[in-house]
């Protein structure tokens, strides 16, 4: 089930004491900046309350998508939920960090992870059904979970009511990879792109654009937009982990394994198996079964000579 935008009113709506609601909200889907000082400020109240402990944790998430940075920002929103039950926000907060852990397989069961996410979401968007951050998390699980048309369709509903909903055409462009059309990809992130250039999750958009090309065996542009994601953001290890994928294809084995150790480095329990076993139960679509083949051989390849090389360096020592 995926719930679609300005359906009900929503009921109520919890803010941080020095921002109206809907300037908390925007600020957690849109604003880095905004959410670091409020963040900052948090950090030097004595006995901080939902609204503090959100900010914090929204402010992890910000610093990248990594194991270390997802793990605190849990910690944060548990925080907050505690502090006050009904802190939609950080019912949401919490659910994108079930789905970010399940969508990266961070965990060793994904599906639990986006499941648990799933279930947060429907609450909260019971509450607040126009929660923007929610539905697009929503979304996401859809897509991530075998329902790509179904949670592209409600991105493209949310899109023909607000053109400029930057998120929408990020998620249309990821859910088009996982229904075999990975070629069109491109065009939803380059729109992205042009109406939000300095967007705090641009780095992802790009990310997604390497993966659509890998996809198509587009080596040198999956090898741009990468690198392109990782000027942007340094801390995402997949941005690595597929630029190594596209390196590998092009027969550079050495830079390959340069961005597989940066990728491990931030997101140390990363192995092809379990991350070639979440991303095929995403979908059934044999074209995208087809094109994760070349990614997952090549990052073995490479994994595998990373491995090679460290053992040798420890019999060195």
């Amino acid at each position: 089930m995926c719930w679609r935008v300005g359906t009900v009113p929503p009921s109520h709506n919890r803010g941080f004491a020095a921002l109206p609601p809907a300037v908390a909200r925007l600020a957690g889907a849109l604003n880095a900046e905004l959410v670091a000082a409020e963040a900052r400020r948090a950090e030097q109240v004595p006995s901080p309350d939902s609204m503090h402990l959100y900010f914090q944790g929204l402010a992890w998430l910000n610093k990248g998508r990594n194991p270390g940075n997802v793990a605190q920002a849990r910690l944060f929103f548990d925080r907050s939920l505690i502090a006050d039950p009904e802190n939609i926000d950080a019912l949401v907060g919490s659910a994108r960090v079930d789905a970010l852990e399940g969508g990266y397989s961070f965990v060793p069961d994904p599906r639990a992870a986006l499941a648990a996410a799933e279930v947060k979401l429907i609450k909260a968007l019971s509450s607040v059904a126009d929660h923007a951050l929610g539905q697009m998390c929503l979304e996401y699980v859809c897509i991530a979970t075998k329902r790509a048309a179904q949670g592209i369709a409600e991105c493209e509903h949310a899109l023909a009511l607000d053109r400029n909903l930057v998120n929408a055409h990020s998620l249309v462009g990821l859910g088009k990879i996982f229904v075999g059309r990975a070629e069109e990809t491109e065009a939803h992130v380059v729109e992205a792109l042009r109406l939000s250039p300095r967007d705090s999750l641009a780095y992802l958009w790009m990310t997604n654009a390497g993966l659509a090309k890998l996809h198509l065996g587009s080596w040198e542009e999956a090898v741009a937009w990468c690198r392109r994601a990782i000027e942007a953001k340094r801390s995402h290890p997949n941005a690595h982990f597929w630029l190594a994928a596209a390196i590998t294809n092009l027969d550079q084995r050495d830079e390959a394994r340069t961005a597989v150790q940066v990728g491990l480095a931030l997101n140390p329990s990363f192995t092809v198996s379990r991350a070639r076993a979440a991303w095929t139960a995403m979908s059934d679509d044999p074209t995208y079964l087809a094109g994760l083949e070349p990614v997952f051989e090549g990052l073995r390849m490479v994994k595998r000579r990373v491995g090679s090389v460290s053992r040798a360096a420890c019999k060195r020592r």
